[in-house]
């Protein structure tokens, strides 16, 4: 693989509406290691994207280290991040607080297919998929409410971060998704953690869907 960086620095490659490149960019804020990755925007899904050379798969977030190795997919980089810097790790310790990452993820996951059905022409689009995906994200985030009203996400880890990334995602760039409605332990702590630097600062443009 190409050589991450001329001056020696991991690179974060990312696209600014991911909602996964966003997870590990609040966490490299969070972290303060700003100073100590770079971050390098690529466009997705072009042959010309400059995140190719370095991840064949040609998805975001991809690290490129600088001897040469380059991690692919949220989960390991945040992993590779909790490594470096001095302030707490990401990921959590309990295997309580790693389910509720996975929950989370899963969500994303399920938004994001939802998402990309309603991008394709509408004579494209699989009624059966929206369904599906439509009833996921109600039944997680039903939950997510319930574990918001007994105080989960408090902590800022990998679970704060993902909720933050999906729920932002679908302020942004999946507003079909009335996630709000009947939830408002959910919608207050999204007013909570919106405040937040790392939040602000990784904004994605919205887009009209």
């Amino acid at each position: 693989m190409t050589d991450s960086s001329s001056a020696g620095k991991p690179r974060l490659f990312y696209s600014e509406g991911s909602p996964y490149a966003r997870i590990c960019r609040m966490a490299l804020r969070e972290r303060g290691l700003g100073q100590t990755v770079d971050e390098a925007v690529t466009t997705l899904r072009d042959p010309a994207a400059a995140v190719l050379p370095y991840n064949p798969v040609g998805r975001v977030p991809a690290l490129a280290l600088p001897d040469g190795t380059t991690l692919t997919e949220t989960t390991l980089i945040l992993g590779w991040l909790d490594g470096h810097g001095g302030r707490p790790g990401m990921m959590p310790a309990s295997a309580s607080g790693q389910a509720t990452y996975g929950r989370v993820l899963g969500l994303l996951d399920g938004v994001a297919v939802w998402n990309r059905e309603l991008r394709r022409p509408v004579s494209e689009r699989s009624p059966s998929v929206i369904a599906l995906e439509l009833a996921r994200a109600n039944r997680v985030a039903d939950v997510l409410e319930s574990q918001a009203a007994q105080g989960a996400f408090s902590t800022v880890d990998a679970g704060f971060l993902a909720l933050a990334a999906v729920l932002g995602y679908a302020e942004r760039r999946h507003t079909v998704w009335k996630w709000r409605e009947g939830r408002p332990c959910l919608d207050q702590w999204f007013a909570q953690a919106s405040r937040r630097a790392a939040f602000c600062e990784t904004l994605p443009p919205p887009s009209g869907i």
